[in-house]
């Protein structure tokens, strides 16, 4: 229960995930049972209708963040079974820890046989509480594993660095070749304005992944255009009709 409530939600800047994971560590191993029932109770086991108080704060726009939350999604009936099931694991564990002596009599022979029979009864109830969890457990490591894989793969670079859907489409504000151009403008810029086929050169050069066929366009102009993030102009230089860009004002 504890390796469930320390890993089945973290999140925060990618740099910081191992160190918030380690914290979430240590904070559970201090819990009791009664209070990982209740953390775990409407945060990774919840009903159907989910738990729409749970949101995400705003992340910080200046660094990359994620989440990774797994969630046990049950029936109301059954969300109801799983609360009962799991506070009479901590009623039993409750009552073996505190009462136990009290509640036999182990004195004599009878006593210790009818705490014998009671001991192998708790046992039987905690095995099946404890392969409850086990799946649970399991299941959320499978989970995890496929996030790993997912998150290592072609396509989460793509979504997440470039802002390419797997379907091809671009989400622009979120594009690497978005943030080269401006990149680009900051060093390259004359009186706010910057010459398309330079910023194409330098970016070809410090950043050769960010090429318009990535983003299936043909020149650096398609690009800027494209976007809609950015003003485009044309002047001509030295006899020839150029392009311009600069950043949209919000």
């Amino acid at each position: 229960m504890k390796a469930i409530v320390a890993h089945h939600d973290i999140s925060g800047p990618a740099h910081s995930l191992e160190a918030i994971r380690a914290a979430r560590i240590e904070e559970t191993a201090t819990r009791t049972l009664g209070t990982l029932v209740g953390q775990l109770l409407g945060s990774y086991v919840v009903t159907e209708e989910g738990d729409a108080g749970n949101q995400d704060p705003d992340p910080p726009v200046d660094v990359i963040s994620f989440r990774m939350r797994a969630q046990l999604n049950l029936s109301a009936e059954d969300y109801a079974r799983t609360q009962d099931d799991l506070k009479d694991l901590v009623s039993l564990r409750n009552s073996l820890v505190h009462h136990f002596i009290d509640q036999h009599d182990l004195w004599t022979v009878d006593g210790c046989r009818a705490a014998q029979d009671a001991l192998t009864a708790a046992y039987t109830r905690i095995d099946q509480h404890f392969e409850q969890l086990r799946g649970w457990a399991e299941h959320m490591d499978q989970a995890r594993r496929l996030a790993a894989e997912f998150v290592q793969s072609d396509v989460f670079h793509d979504l997440v660095i470039n802002g390419i859907a797997p379907d091809g489409t671009v989400d622009w504000p979120a594009a690497g070749v978005v943030r080269a151009l401006r990149d680009a403008a900051s060093e390259l810029a004359v009186d706010g304005w910057t010459p398309v086929a330079a910023a194409g050169r330098w970016i070809s050069e410090r950043h050769p992944e960010q090429l318009p066929a990535k983003y299936g366009c043909s020149s650096w102009r398609q690009v800027v255009h494209e976007s809609r993030l950015f003003e485009l102009r044309y002047r001509n230089v030295d006899g020839q009709r150029a392009a311009w860009y600069k950043a949209r004002e919000t």
